[in-house]
């Protein structure tokens, strides 16, 4: 059997940093799945905890990936966004999350 840590408040509201809101993710929303942008050094199962702590719902399955930064260029120099980690998190059946809540 696997241990765990258990992650602090703190901690947990450093993982999540924003919710995604796009048309792709709202209309992933009626499957009971939510996005959030997070941290890149979090791991699926600190995002689950995090989750599980904020909103006090019950997480079945994380899915994460990498958005890479696209090439912009500003007055002749070339420059890149920032990669970015997003999270898509499917809810345990009768959970949800209310989306007009904002984190800070």
């Amino acid at each position: 059997m696997r241990k765990t840590k258990t992650i602090s408040n703190e901690r947990s509201l450093s993982i999540i940093k924003s919710p995604l809101m796009t048309e792709k993710s709202t209309n992933l929303n009626q499957f009971n799945k939510y996005s959030f942008f997070v941290s890149k050094n979090s791991n699926s199962f600190e995002i689950k905890q995090a989750i599980e702590n904020i909103f006090k719902v019950k997480v079945e399955k994380i899915n994460t990936l990498i958005i890479r930064g696209k090439l912009k260029s500003f007055k002749g120099s070339v420059g890149s966004k920032k990669d970015q980690k997003k999270a898509i998190v499917t809810l345990a059946e009768g959970n949800s999350i209310d989306s007009s809540l904002e984190i800070k």
